[in-house]
């Protein structure tokens, strides 16, 4: 399943596709939510094929980084 490319600035609003933004140099982050049904006919085998029942999957999930202060 392909990601969306576009991102959007948390700062400014503006649209691309980098995750630092080209007018203000904020942080962007994905534009829009993954498609989601719960009628998936394929998650069953989604879960297995990525074993997300797996203790290490937990730990391998990204995590927003902490903002300096």
């Amino acid at each position: 399943m392909a990601r969306s490319r576009i991102q959007k600035c948390r700062d400014c609003g503006s649209y691309g596709l980098s995750t630092t933004c080209k007018k203000c140099g904020g942080v962007a982050q994905v534009a829009a939510p993954l498609k989601f049904s719960p009628q998936d006919p394929q998650a069953k085998r989604r879960r297995e094929y990525e074993n997300f029942t797996d203790p290490k999957w937990v730990e391998n999930l990204p995590s927003p980084k902490e903002e300096e202060e």
